[in-house]
């Protein structure tokens, strides 16, 4: 009976949040730090951590279904880091199984989004890299939002790799170092980072409490809103996200002015 009225409750003021939402000022890019599956697992009694990476992964679907409702057009998802891949190998391998679970449910007939990876594909292992590139070749031309998969990403790995392909760009051009220098600006390489020709993120969201970036997007988030939650992931609920959208809403963004 008293969960009955808890959920009650919760449903009530999740539809209060909704309601207080209308007219908002909605972000166009949201950025998902998935964080505290590994914890919940242990809250909660759990040995096996995958338990929670296995939970979490069962939260992305619905997490891309609010941002479809609120109207966002890109959805980040920071789900392995390059610093995630010195795990042991019975760790990292079923997690990597999770995440091609992740892909291809996204992608399954009747999804409507678009996926597209990054991060350096080159250090993982091929039958994830195959998984991945399959996914997104089979929803290019869906409709609707782009979700930006972060698998073995790393910040500063993504502007190391940007500058590295602009450099080879204006090689083959035949560009002298001396006019590269004198042209170069942040565009030119903005232009080469793995979400090029993508608004940057207006709100970030990172659950478990943990008050950092671990290297997610440090280029694109100059401008960036931040939202911090104690809710682990595998617990996040649409009230979490209504919520996030309520503090977003409520900034007065000045990109530095």
């Amino acid at each position: 009976m008293r969960q009955f009225v808890r959920d009650a409750l919760t449903q009530l003021y999740e539809r209060r949040l909704a309601r207080g939402l209308v007219g908002a000022d909605t972000p166009r890019h949201v950025g998902v730090i998935v964080d505290g599956n590994r914890r919940w697992a242990r809250s909660i009694g759990l040995e096996d951590p995958n338990a929670g990476h296995r939970r979490g992964a069962d939260r992305i679907a619905s997490m891309l279904a609010w941002c479809d409702e609120a109207g966002v057009e890109v959805v980040t998802l920071f789900l392995l880091s390059t610093d995630n891949l010195t795990r042991p190998e019975p760790e990292l391998l079923p997690l990597l199984r999770i995440i091609e679970g992740v892909a291809e449910d996204l992608s399954a007939p009747g999804r409507r989004w678009q996926l597209h990876p990054v991060g350096a594909l080159e250090l993982l292992p091929a039958e994830t890299v195959a998984v991945l590139k399959q996914t997104e070749e089979a929803t290019r031309d869906r409709p609707g939002a782009t979700v930006n998969l972060a698998v073995g990403y790393g910040g500063r790995r993504e502007i190391a790799d940007a500058v590295r392909s602009l450099l080879a760009e204006h090689a083959t051009r035949g560009t002298s170092l001396e006019e590269l220098v004198e042209s170069l600006d942040v565009d030119h390489i903005a232009e080469h980072l793995y979400t090029r020709g993508q608004p940057d993120p207006d709100l970030v969201i990172r659950t478990s409490g943990e008050q950092r970036l671990s290297g997610f997007l440090l280029w694109q988030t100059a401008h960036s809103e931040f939202y911090f939650t104690d809710v682990y992931w595998p617990e996040f609920r649409r009230v979490d996200f209504l919520r996030a959208l309520r503090a977003y809403s409520a900034r007065h963004r000045r990109f530095g002015g």
